[in-house]
Formats: C-alpha cells, structure tokens, sequence
C-alpha cells in the first residue's frame, strides 16, 4: 500500500504545473492532497478517474482557502468528512477514510503565522484533534495520520532551528505538543526509519531557499505504533515541483 501525502497549495494551481501527469508516472495507492483551495465543482476530475482514482473532499466554506482531498484506487468502506467541531470542519481540515481493519486521515493543521488570534486557534486544534483521535482510537486502533502538520518537530527538522525558535511552525509549546502526542502510541514513519536523515518538506517561496534547500519538514505520515512492523518505505520526493512542499511517500504492507 502506498500511500503518499502531498500539500499542493492549490489544487487548480498544482494541475496546471503538471500534477495529473507526474501522478500517471507513479504506483500511488492513495494519495492524500492539503491545502486544495477549492470546491469540487472547481476542479476536472476527468483526468484523475482516467488513472483509476476516486475523489473524496473536504472543502472549506470559504473559496480558494484550506481544504483536504483524498484521491484512492481502493474503494473505501466508509468515508467522513471532518471531525464533528464545527469551527474545523468549516475550513476542511480532516477527511477519514477506512479502509478493512485500518482508519487513514489526510489531515491540514492551521497555521499560525498570521497572528496571535490563528497561533491560538492551532494550539486549541492540537488540543482537541488529540482527544478526537483518542475516542477515534478505541473503535479504530489502527491509525494513519497524514498531512501537512504545520509543526518542525527536532531541530534536524528545520535549516535554521536558532533563528526560527519563536517562529510559529517551530515554537517550543508545538514541539511539545508533538513530542507528547507521538508517546501516546504514535511513530514518526519517516523518523523510524531514517532517525539522522535530514530531509525537508516544505520551503519558503522566499529568498531562493528551495534551490538551497533551506527548508522545514513540516509534513507527516503518522502512523500507530501496531502499524511499525508493516513500515516499509518513508521518503520526501524533494524532485517534484508543484507547490512549495513536495510529497511524502510511505509504503505499508498493508492489502491493497
């Protein structure tokens, strides 16, 4: 089962940077979109179901802002959109699909580099999305959580840890609340793997910093620790340019 997770910061934006055909060169099982900034009737499915994939949406009222799509070969055996919160669901930001015995949510957490008002709103969403996942968890112990979390966990995570310390995305209190809610029953996939790669998942627009690769590895594929031993592959595909984040790919073994 691969399944690869990817911020397109547009959706519209990403197709037209040649998005559809980079995927039909890919084995992607399900691939789960952040930030698609907009609503389904905006957008040409044509030529995602030509490659075989299913479309399910998690829009935010507000056009052009926020969203979550999930794009799968694999007929779901349910899908929900959103968490029940309605402050959450009205910007798109969880979509749940299950599939047999395991659960997959593509998820964007809000930033908080616009103020203080969104920087609250993001700790209140950690807040609340850990104790959703918990109750999630006793009737869906098999959990992968995906997307772009908005939050550069360890130093190793960030070009620039010294100079960004009071930068929202690496704050002391969002570092923390990763750190915790990874010991409840979580693994970094990536991290498991790879524990002194560096390697990155966003980069600024800004100051050529993608060319020099001063970048954040902002985006996770999370998964319960029952799921450790079916981790087979966790890797950034830094090569690929259709927004400021590239994918991140993991491979289960997992039915497909």
């Amino acid at each position: 089962m691969r399944i690869v997770s990817y911020n397109v910061n547009g959706i519209r934006s990403a197709m037209n940077k040649g998005l559809v055909d980079w995927l039909a060169t890919q084995q992607i099982d399900i691939l789960c979109l952040q930030e698609t900034k907009a609503q389904p009737d905006q957008v040409d499915f044509a030529p995602f179901e030509e490659l075989g994939y299913q479309h399910y949406w998690n829009s935010a009222e507000k056009k052009g802002y926020s969203g979550v799509a999930t794009l799968t070969r694999v007929t779901p055996d349910q899908v929900i959109a959103g968490c029940g919160t309605e402050q959450y669901d009205r910007e798109g930001r969880i979509l749940r699909t299950d599939f047999g015995d395991w659960t997959l949510l593509n998820c964007y957490f809000p930033s908080g580099t616009t103020g203080d008002v969104r920087q609250d709103f993001k700790m209140e969403f950690l807040a609340d999305f850990q104790a959703w996942v918990e109750t999630l968890r006793q009737s869906r112990p098999q959990l992968i959580i995906v997307g772009d979390y908005n939050i550069a966990h360890e130093p190793i995570d960030i070009h620039d840890p010294v100079g960004n310390k009071k930068s929202s995305g690496f704050l002391p209190e969002e570092r923390d609340w990763m750190t915790q809610w990874l010991a409840t029953g979580f693994i970094d996939t990536f991290r498991t793997l790879h524990p002194g790669k560096v390697e990155y998942s966003w980069w600024s627009f800004r100051a050529n910093a993608r060319a020099n690769n001063k970048g954040w590895r902002i985006d996770y594929q999370a998964a319960t620790e029952n799921l450790r031993d079916r981790l087979q592959t966790a890797t950034h595909l830094m090569d690929v340019v259709h927004s400021d984040h590239c994918p991140v790919l993991v491979d289960f073994d997992l039915p497909v």
